[in-house]
């Protein structure tokens, strides 16, 4: 009978340590290398993620600046479009007001001469005309200034600036820009 407690592979006890490992010290080296060789393949994969972090943020930045100069862009088209459309308009109203000019030199030729009933038409249609930007222009007395009245006849004065002595043809403004000039008799 065999002892149950020997072993029959020869192992014997756990005292004894097999032929083929001399010692634990020897192990120790190839487990350092390892750990270096780990800590070389972090080290190494850091600087590549710390390489790719800073190209994303580059990128980043890039295309924050594009959008933001898109926005930019964007906005001043925005701004030009809208003032585009509101100088069309205004040009638009405008040609409206220059054609009804004619019935307002009428309107008011026929008040000059005391016709009955056309002073309620002229006031309704001046009155609607000046608060969409008509302004009649009251020259008569003031300095004259080609940029707002034609000088259409000339009488001697006293000398020094020419005066407007007399209107002869209302001049209007369209929003602050000169839509008809008047027609003047200018002294001096």
């Amino acid at each position: 009978m065999t002892d149950p407690t020997s072993d029959q592979t020869g192992a014997g006890s756990p005292d004894q340590v097999p032929d083929d490992i001399s010692s634990l010290d020897d192990l120790a080296p190839a487990g350092a290398d390892a750990v270096g060789q780990d800590a070389a393949a972090v080290a190494e994969a850091e600087a590549v993620f710390e390489h790719d972090v800073e190209t994303l943020l580059a990128e980043r930045d890039q295309f924050k600046d594009i959008a933001l100069r898109l926005q930019a862009d964007f906005e001043n088209y925005r701004k030009r479009v809208a003032t585009q459309q509101a100088d069309e308009i205004d040009r638009a109203t405008g040609k409206l007001a220059d054609s009804l000019l004619p019935v307002l030199d009428a309107c008011e030729a026929a008040f000059a001469h005391r016709v009955e009933g056309v002073e309620s038409i002229w006031s309704a249609l001046i009155g609607a005309l000046q608060k969409q930007g008509l302004q009649a222009l009251d020259l008569a007395g003031q300095v004259f200034d080609p940029a707002v009245a034609e000088a259409v006849m000339h009488e001697p004065g006293e000398g020094g600036e020419p005066v407007v002595a007399e209107v002869l043809r209302t001049g209007y403004t369209w929003k602050g820009k000169v839509l008809r000039p008047a027609m003047v008799k200018v002294r001096g």
